[in-house]
């Protein structure tokens, strides 16, 4: 019923609790999920778990910002997106909250990613974060040389930004994925997008383990908790919380061509 379009599983997987997180997805009735990449490691992990839960974890793979000043192989995210378990390039973007010394640097590597999402016509999952115009000009270079299709460009996960920022990024062609921070106490202001946000490009996420929705702040995050980002959203849009699961679970499957 449920789809988690963002999830970091590392965590899970090392400390021994994946077997317990899935079990309260699916009493949740979160069937379906992403497992985010990012780096060698969790490009890796995701493609074993999408191999090892089919049609419940499917796989993302991509150089995401904090790379940007070591090294990294793109021949092996190249092979990461010849397989057909991986869905989409990610995540990558840019984040110069912490590292605005590495723009340059985050920028090379984030075009990169995405050169890599045109070719493949797999969509990109983007993180941005203080980079509003850098992320939008890079973004529309990658929307102009995309030739698949037109509702799978990518998703701009984790969206905290401003309703023109929003409206930059939907006319690019992107998807807007809201976590638990459109639940909490000072995101009014995010709240107002949501209700700007079309219905066919409207995404959950968890980003788990991190930014537990409200009611569950002081844990860690998990893919069960993404009821209560719908939760939120179903208010908001004015709709019944079965219509924005089926809603955005299709949207899902339509973006990762599921």
């Amino acid at each position: 019923m449920f789809f988690d379009t963002h999830v970091h599983f590392d965590r899970f997987v090392k400390d021994g609790t994946l077997a317990e997180l899935l079990a309260h997805a699916t009493e949740a009735q979160v069937h379906e999920m992403v497992a985010i990449g990012g780096s060698a490691e969790a490009n890796a992990l995701s493609l074993r778990l999408a191999g090892e839960h089919p049609g419940r974890i499917f796989g993302c793979a991509g150089y995401d910002r904090d790379l940007a000043p070591a090294s990294y192989d793109l021949a092996e995210l190249r092979t990461y997106l010849e397989n057909p378990l991986v869905k989409a390039v990610g995540e990558t973007g840019l984040d110069y909250y912490y590292t605005a010394e590495t723009a340059t640097e985050q920028k090379k590597l984030f075009a990169e990613n995405l050169a890599l999402a045109a070719e493949f016509e797999k969509p990109v999952v983007v993180h941005t974060r203080d980079a509003d115009e850098d992320t939008l000009a890079l973004l529309k270079d990658y929307s102009t040389a995309w030739k698949g299709d037109a509702a799978r460009l990518g998703v701009l996960h984790c969206f905290t930004r401003d309703i023109q920022f929003a409206r930059q990024v939907l006319d690019l062609g992107l998807l807007i994925s809201f976590s638990g921070i459109v639940t909490f106490a000072n995101a009014a202001p995010l709240r107002e997008v949501v209700a700007y946000v079309p219905d066919d490009r409207l995404l959950i996420e968890t980003d788990s383990p991190y930014l537990a929705p409200v009611p569950m702040r002081g844990h860690s995050n998990e893919p069960a908790f993404v009821v209560h980002v719908a939760k939120q959203l179903a208010e908001l849009k004015d709709a019944s919380l079965e219509s924005i699961a089926k809603l955005t679970a299709s949207n899902a499957r339509t973006l990762f061509a599921l």
